[in-house]
């Protein structure tokens, strides 16, 4: 892959829209830690997390609002939690600890996206918990 300063590096880079780009933009740096790499006039801004990235693009008129989902991976989900309800986040699940060795809390935004935001606390064999066709 050719290296691209107009693109962030990651591999998979989820598109959300919203009716006001600069709003969300803002608002998901403000709650949930992302940094704003660039903005492209109204339409358009790319948000990175660590080694991911987001593109927030604007909602074209008549267009139906469809909620995505996305899960982040995090240092410490309790902590993030708090920054998240700080910023008025909706929070639909609370901090848990899971099975597959994962502490995760679930978020809406305000576009109606939904945010699972997830810190490795074990490292557990897929298989323990039902996984199958494992190729790792």
């Amino acid at each position: 892959m050719i290296p691209n300063r107009s693109v962030p590096p990651a591999s998979v880079i989820p598109e959300l829209p919203y009716a006001n780009v600069a709003e969300a933009a803002d608002w998901l740096c403000s709650a949930f830690g992302f940094k704003q790499r660039f903005r492209i006039g109204d339409h358009r801004a790319q948000l990175v997390y660590a080694d991911g990235a987001v593109i927030v693009t604007r909602l074209r008129e008549g267009e139906p609002r469809a909620a995505a989902a996305v899960l982040v991976r995090v240092e410490d989900a309790d902590s993030h939690h708090e920054q998240a309800a700080r910023h008025g986040a909706q929070i639909l699940q609370p901090p848990a600890d899971y099975p597959y060795g994962e502490r995760q809390y679930t978020a809406a935004d305000p576009g109606g996206h939904h945010w699972t935001f997830s810190e490795s606390i074990a490292d557990v064999d897929p298989a323990s918990w039902g996984a199958s066709e494992i190729n790792l």
